[in-house]
């Protein structure tokens, strides 16, 4: 008993001091979204996008005070009928989504971290080149990452054997004066890729139908072999999750990021993810809104 009221004050001192390093880890975190919200805004304008920074170090600043004014807030002796149970319940449901919010976003980060490293093994046949946003109908920069890290596989291609063809894919979006796919092959040719090698694919709309219609192209320029589809970085995973939904085995490479653009650029890939699981989602958090809802009912019913 001695040792363990000895050790007491220690251990309630290291406690404390994680509790606190945890918060200010939280604060800055949150402080850097913040900044990166708006450092977003002013360099890439207003767009949902451009405000997930923003708006994601707002909600890691007011989600726990949220949360622990829910639960520890209301006395609930005091308040009439179940109101205090219902209060500290939905305390209890956002301290549980963040949470689920925060595990899915790390395995996200981490898995991302490691498929990104990940080198291509096979030579191959065909490079497709995902497509975004030009501007003023030209190649902006993150778009020329891509086609210069497509060129680079192109030509470390030996002499003596044959150069993979070049898919660059994207279609025309409703504020842009043409084809993503014909622009970035023009950006192809003036770095000296073959005209014979380059066939742009200009109907997608889509990272799905990029990898769809790049799939005919390949098969009607009859190039048949491995394929290998460059992206950026932070779009990698989700790149080569929607490649295997549609049947493919092609390896997904990614082309470095601005570092400014790299935060939001992650969170709308994991919105998009999420989205794209919505079922497997909403079940986790329909489980734990039952679990919470039977707690809540019998804590009411009398003892």
């Amino acid at each position: 008993m001695l040792e363990v009221a000895a050790t007491g004050p220690a251990q309630q001192s290291a406690v404390l001091l994680g509790v606190v390093v945890a918060g200010l880890l939280v604060v800055v975190l949150a402080l850097f979204l913040l900044g990166n919200g708006v450092t977003m805004l002013r360099s890439e304008g207003r767009s949902l996008g451009n405000l997930l920074s923003l708006l994601a170090g707002v909600a890691i600043l007011l989600v726990p005070v949220a949360a622990a004014a829910l639960v520890f807030g209301p006395d609930v002796a005091e308040l009439p009928g179940p109101v205090g149970v219902v209060l500290v319940a939905l305390g209890v449901l956002l301290v549980f989504v963040a949470g689920y919010a925060a595990a899915t976003f790390a395995a996200f980060g981490l898995y991302s971290l490691v498929y990104s490293r990940y080198r291509h093994t096979r030579a191959p046949a065909t490079v497709v080149v995902l497509g975004s946003g030009l501007v003023r109908g030209e190649v902006p920069p993150l778009l020329r990452s891509r086609l210069d890290k497509a060129l680079s596989v192109y030509r470390s291609v030996p002499g003596t054997a044959a150069r993979p063809l070049l898919v660059p894919s994207g279609g025309q979006g409703s504020d842009e004066p043409r084809a993503e796919g014909d622009a970035m092959a023009e950006y192809l040719l003036a770095q000296g890729a073959d005209p014979a090698d380059v066939r742009p694919e200009t109907a997608s709309t889509s990272t799905r139908e990029n990898l769809l219609f790049s799939r005919e192209v390949q098969r009607d320029a009859g190039r048949d072999g491995s394929t290998l589809v460059v992206t950026n970085d932070y779009h990698v995973l989700r790149a080569a999750l929607l490649a295997r939904s549609i049947g493919s085995d092609a390896q997904v490479v990614g082309s470095p990021t601005a570092a400014y653009y790299v935060p939001s650029a992650f969170l709308r890939e994991y919105v998009a993810i999420m989205v794209e699981h919505r079922r497997l989602n909403a079940a986790a958090v329909a489980v734990a809104v039952a679990l919470v809802g039977l707690t809540a009912v019998w804590s009411l019913l009398p003892v």
